[in-house]
Parts: structure tokens; sequence; C-alpha cells
């Protein structure tokens, strides 16, 4: 993870992590791996606002889909011109077929 991090942080690039997936993956203090990326100078954390949740719901609903989370990861790429690392990879390109989202393993 340090090494990411450092990776990130020679080529001034950010992590954006929307909150929702916080949520999701958070278990408590324990996750120390998650605490860490979390803490990082060079991450983000994208709060779901009422204004969001909003533009969330109608990308929901044009792509007849419900998953708020992925809504959200979708919308928060779009609008900061950023890539996806997720597991959920066909639900995120359903929202937005234009996304560039990379696999993990689920």
């Amino acid at each position: 993870m340090t090494a990411l991090l450092d990776r990130l942080a020679e080529k001034g690039e950010r992590v954006v992590v929307a909150s929702g997936v916080v949520a999701q993956a958070w278990r408590g203090p324990r996750q120390a791996r998650l605490a860490q990326l979390l803490n990082a100078q060079e991450t983000d954390v994208v709060a779901l606002d009422d204004m969001s949740a909003r533009a969330v719901g109608v990308l929901l609903g044009a792509s007849r889909t419900r998953d708020v989370v992925d809504g959200q990861v979708a919308l928060v790429a779009r609008q900061r011109g950023a890539s996806v690392i997720s597991s959920d990879v066909d639900d995120l390109l359903r929202l937005d077929p234009d996304l560039e989202v990379h696999p993990i393993p689920g």
C-alpha cells in the first residue's frame, strides 16, 4: 500500500474514494491497510451530499439499476475524470459505459 501511495504522490495523482465504498468496506480500526489508504494525504473521500444523492438517483433511474454505492462510484469517477478499480465492472459499465474500469478479483 505504501508503495502505491508513494507512486501516486510522485506523479501528483490522487486516490478518490466514494464514501459509500468506505461504508461497505469499513469494519473497524483493525483494518490497518484500509485505514492507511483512507488517511493518506493522497486520498480524497467524497461524501454523498444532497445534490450528489439526487444525481445518483437520476443515474440509477436512467440505467434501471439500484445500487447506490455503484451509482456514487460512477458519478464521482465521471465528475473527476477518474478511472475506477472495482470487482463490479459490469455493474459500473451498465451505469456509465464510458467509464474506465479496471477489474480486481472479487
